[in-house]
């Protein structure tokens, strides 16, 4: 048989039927816009008011440390990615790196962190909504979304990469619009609704200047505000960004892709959070942002573009529809991961044709439906407190990530090296020089990263609501180590 007329092998898309196994459909593209996706929200959208009002434009500094550190932590991750690309990236390495205890509460930790995070950003779909529609239910609106993101994400992953690339895009446009106007109204010196002349120096001159509230200090209220307590706040903005490391084992080509996304999170961090809000704090007085209304909208309206609000409204919008789809995405290949660990029940480890694992699809957007039938019973604890549970969590996750990442540099020091990949057959200081796509710094930065972690820890006990989910935290630790010792005396 001549090679023209030997069968041809099929191609690893989602539309053409191959064995069960996990598609390598995402490209480089798709990356590159989940990574900025991640790092753009409704924290920046919304939440910015509330860490401006603690900080004043000293924020733009907190949102630096806290993006270099954010920046660590995904070069940590990703460095484990390139060598190893695999789906449920927190928890496999956990596990094949550390201990299988180790990569179980890194694994459920991050299912039940983005559960947290799906829920709330579910319940509040309905009044993004309502701006529209008001006559529509709330929960007719969560319930719809549920099934349209649940339904994308069992097309297969190629769709999914879809789906977040134009959310991405609209999130983008809209924060570049806003940057680019703000500078028009600088620059030709355009009049502003607050009256106040639009210029940098504002920054320096408005309301007790660069730094109004300090470093930390105390309102007549008893609470806590400065910038370091607004480290709090912009460190949950920064939450979804280590995603690059779950699409790991679905990329066509991890070691190019992985580490351009990843470089890339710094000046995404620089032009989109710090420009963005730089530029808001030159033309819209600082002291005059309250939590109101978005400080887009307020910059949108200084333009004079009075439908600022309901474009706003559709960002966010489908800011909270891609939340939503990454939730999912994520949840399903960590059920998926943990199965194959023997850490979750076998049927969640199973694929179908499209390479999707259905049952961790289906079961997260289950749990999240009921867990939003909660919030809706009773919001007020829902957003006092389940953002901030989210918090810790996170904070659990990225603590996990640089510890895995140091035990990781062990084991490939010591020649246990992943067998397909290019550090094989080598050890010690040569292993070490042959990592790919290394962590800067890599005997201190983890450290650093750690002490900071543990920084915004304290700094969360110092503020009613964080000081619950830090409570909550040692609670749920505690609830992950049970049930992991339960696990195995079963087995």
């Amino acid at each position: 048989m001549s090679t023209a007329d030997a069968p041809k092998k099929p191609r690893e898309t989602d539309d053409v039927p191959v064995p069960a196994t996990l598609r390598k459909s995402l490209k480089n593209r798709h990356i590159q816009l989940i990574a900025l996706g991640g790092a753009i929200g409704t924290g920046l959208f919304y939440g910015s008011s509330e860490s401006i009002a603690l900080a004043g434009p000293s924020i733009l500094l907190a949102y630096l440390v806290g993006g270099l550190a954010i920046f660590a932590i995904v070069r940590a991750l990703s460095e484990m990615s390139v060598e190893d690309p695999k789906a449920g990236a927190f928890s496999y390495y956990a596990t094949r790196y550390w201990s299988k205890r180790a990569g179980f509460i890194s694994g459920w930790n991050y299912w039940f962190n983005y559960i947290l995070v799906s829920m709330v950003e579910l319940s509040v779909v309905g009044s993004f909504v309502n701006y529209w529609f008001p006559a529509i239910p709330t929960w007719v609106s969560a319930a719809v979304f549920l099934v349209i993101i649940c339904a994308a994400n069992l097309l297969g992953v190629s769709k999914f990469g879809e789906f977040e690339f134009w959310f991405a895009i609209i999130k983008i446009v809209a924060v570049i619009a806003m940057i680019i106007g703000g500078l028009a109204v600088i620059i030709f010196v355009l009049p502003t609704a607050s009256g106040v002349r639009a210029s940098f120096a504002n920054w320096f001159t408005v309301g007790n200047g660069f730094f109004p509230n300090g470093l930390m200090g105390q309102n007549s209220d008893g609470s806590w505000t400065g910038l370091l307590m607004a480290l709090v706040v912009v460190m949950f903005s920064f939450g979804g960004t280590e995603l690059i490391g779950i699409t790991a084992g679905e990329t066509e080509d991890p070691k190019t892709t992985i580490p351009r996304a990843t470089n890339d999170i710094i000046w995404r961090i620089l032009v989109f959070y710090i420009g963005a809000l730089g530029v808001i704090m030159a033309v819209v007085p600082w002291n005059t942002i309250d939590g109101k209304s978005s400080p887009f909208v307020q910059i949108f309206d200084s333009v004079g573009i009075h439908a600022a609000a309901g474009i706003l409204n559709f960002v966010c919008l489908t800011a909270v529809m891609s939340v939503y789809n990454s939730g999912l995405y994520a949840n399903s290949r960590m059920l998926y991961s943990l199965a194959k660990q023997g850490n979750a029940p076998a049927y969640l480890g199973k694929l179908n044709s499209r390479g999707v694992p259905v049952a961790g699809v289906l079961t997260s957007a289950a749990i999240t439906a009921i867990a939003v039938v909660v919030v809706f019973v009773w919001p007020e604890f829902a957003f006092n407190y389940l953002m901030s549970i989210a918090t810790i969590a996170g904070i659990i996750n990225w603590t996990m990530i640089m510890f895995t990442e140091m035990k990781f540099r062990k084991v490939v020091a010591a020649g246990g090296a992943p067998e397909d990949s290019e550090l094989a057959g080598k050890s010690g200081k040569e292993a070490l020089d042959a990592i790919h796509f290394k962590l800067p710094f890599a005997k201190v930065t983890p450290w650093v990263v750690l002490a900071f972690l543990a920084l915004v820890v304290v700094l969360m006990c110092f503020s009613t609501s964080y000081r619950i989910a830090v409570i909550a935290g040692v609670i749920w630790l505690a609830i992950l180590f049970a049930a992991y010792q339960i696990t195995q005396a079963k087995r």
